[in-house]
């Protein structure tokens, strides 16, 4: 057997516990994003965890267990006839309507009961003693006419039209330690054959093919052309069977002259403990090979997925950081001290005659202020709401438009289009409470000012201006220096707007001083922002939290190609006996 490799050189327990590691780091890793060539991986992965559940850890652990031959191929290739040829009794019912949904059965020698426990190979299949329609048992039958150290299994058909069938046979099939695959002179150059043929070949698999029913005048030029297409995929040194066209007895059994070289071959495997060895390490070998190998693809799958992530976060991030900055931005520039909130603010404190007096009789201005605002607690109240809604106004269309942003960077990538699609909600749009939110967001602001100036006025609030200006009147006047931070106005509002803010502020400096006037409105502005980014922290969420629910694991990848290097480490060591293995796991 070619490749054959001395696995008995390595230490088998640290063997098994690089495997059991490599297991556990592919059931880690999730591949829940639409990218690419994912479902490929998917598969890939899935089948490599089934292998190593189902074949290889238990195998390396009962390395002296019987040899295993899975007896495989397409639909009408005769496998349950051979298979009951060559146990010379009827142990599985071959199938008369097509597709045969039943459990497959495994025929073993009554010595080696032992071996075939639901502890050990296939442990998901359920034992069964008798024939069933579930393919989820595994039917064992002992018969004497099987040599022991030789256990004969008759799998599913592995084209199938029933997808569990075919899923099923291809579990089998890596199950085991000898392939016989078995094909008729009609359907030997089938495809759905050969791309197992081909899997076999890539992970050095023993296999051994069956001709099956074939015409005597077909047997040279069809056995020729078949070892042909055997050699110029990789498996010219895989022993071929003819089995001759022939009469089935009642029973349903061949001749027995008709398969007696494949009895033969199989009964000197059984009998020479050597040679079944070979076998079974050759398969075990290319198989840990493999595994190790793929193990890379699926961890490169994984990284991708990582990085797909990240972007759609990024993506999402930015929008509503970018949310946050422009409400800050059009909140310090003056922006809010239009219309509505500007009219509303002149009204309350009469503006034009005191901004003319403003730069030289800032004394007596304060003076008449003071006169001015006495009795209007319904001025103050009007530019109240009127900040309170167009803040809600800003806010409510800077979250929309960080929706669409947001949206429309995740609909350019198909793992973004999928999410979406998955989302229950229409994330393009702020969520359906947003605007009630923001109301309540802008309120508590609003209070949260009051309670500034009201904090910081406790010593003075029996000051002749603290008594005329009221809480209220200062804490509008705070509002709208936050507003006008840095006077980005432009146009003809720019003069009214900046001088609107110079006059609350001197209005706030008459009764607090300009040190403390900067400390309330920076504190103000702070408050406001840190109110401004929890809103669009909630919107954000609804996109992060679907990216949260894909349980992505950030070292998946790394633990995965951790796991492979250890067991291609313990590979090499087996091939290098000299070499010293060091004896920390994957550390």
């Amino acid at each position: 057997m070619k490749h054959t490799q001395d696995l008995a050189e390595v230490d088998g327990t640290r063997m098994v516990t690089a495997l059991v590691r490599l297991r556990g780091a592919l059931q880690k890793v999730r591949l829940p994003l639409e990218l690419p060539g994912v479902q490929d991986r998917r598969t890939t992965q899935s089948e490599m965890v089934a292998q190593l559940e189902d074949y290889v850890i238990p195998r390396l652990m009962t390395i002296d267990a019987p040899l295993l031959a899975v007896v495989g191929g397409s639909t009408g290739a005769g496998k349950s006839t051979l298979v009951n040829s060559l146990v010379q009794r009827r142990v599985t019912a071959p199938g008369v309507l097509r597709p045969t949904t039943r459990s497959p059965v495994l025929v073993h020698h009554p010595d080696d009961a032992q071996w075939f426990g639901q502890d050990r190979l296939l442990p998901e299949l359920e034992r069964v003693a008798t024939a069933t329609t579930d393919p989820g048992a595994l039917q064992l039958v002992a018969s004497e006419t099987v040599p022991a150290g030789l256990a004969i299994l008759d799998a599913p058909d592995i084209d199938s039209v029933e997808e569990r069938n075919r899923t099923l046979a291809a579990q089998l099939l890596a199950a085991a330690d000898l392939w016989l695959f078995v094909t008729s002179a009609a359907r030997y150059a089938d495809q759905v054959p050969w791309e197992f043929l081909h899997r076999a070949a890539e992970r050095s698999a023993a296999v051994a093919i069956v001709l099956d029913r074939t015409p005597d005048e077909a047997v040279e030029t069809v056995s020729t052309h078949l070892a042909r297409m055997l050699a110029s995929r990789g498996l010219k040194d895989s022993p071929l069977f003819i089995v001759r066209e022939g009469t089935v007895s009642e029973q349903g059994l061949l001749p027995p002259r008709a398969v007696r070289d494949i009895r033969g071959w199989l009964d000197s495997l059984a009998t020479d403990a050597s040679a079944r060895t070979a076998v079974v390490r050759q398969t075990l070998h290319g198989a840990i090979r493999t595994l190790a190998h793929s193990a890379h693809l699926v961890a490169d799958a994984a990284a991708d997925q990582a990085d797909a992530q990240r972007r759609l976060r990024e993506d999402a991030t930015r929008s509503y950081d970018q949310a946050v900055a422009a409400v800050a931005t059009a909140c310090a520039d003056g922006t809010l001290l239009r219309g509505e909130v500007l009219a509303r603010w002149q009204e309350f404190v009469g503006t034009g005659e005191l901004l003319r007096s403003l730069e030289t009789r800032i004394g007596a201005l304060r003076d008449r202020l003071v006169n001015s605002l006495k009795g209007r607690p319904q001025q103050v109240e009007r530019v109240t709401v009127a900040v309170e809604s167009g803040l809600e106004t800003l806010i409510l269309e800077h979250a929309e438009a960080a929706a669409e942003r947001a949206e429309a960077s995740w609909q350019s990538l198909a793992p973004g289009q999928a999410l979406l699609a998955q989302a229950g909600e229409d994330l393009g749009r702020a969520s359906r409470d947003f605007r009630r939110r923001a109301e309540r967001t802008v309120r508590e602001w609003q209070q949260g000012v009051l309670e500034m100036v009201r904090t910081e006025g406790a010593d003075k609030r029996t000051t002749a201006r603290f008594m005329a200006y009221g809480v209220n009147g200062l804490g509008v006047s705070l509002m709208v220096i936050v507003f006008a931070h840095s006077y980005g106005l432009t146009g003809g509002e720019a003069g009214i707007a900046a001088g609107s803010a110079v006059l609350g502020q001197k209005l706030l400096e008459a009764v607090f001083g300009d040190q403390a006037v900067r400390t309330l409105a920076e504190r103000a502005r702070q408050d406001l922002e840190s109110r401004v980014q929890q809103l669009m922290d909630s919107e954000r969420a609804r996109y992060l939290q679907l990216l949260d629910d894909l349980g992505l694991a950030p070292d998946a990848a790394d633990q995965l190609r951790a796991a492979a290097r250890r067991v291609d480490d313990l590979r090499f060591a087996a091939q290098s006996p000299a070499e010293s293995i060091d004896p920390d796991g994957l550390g």
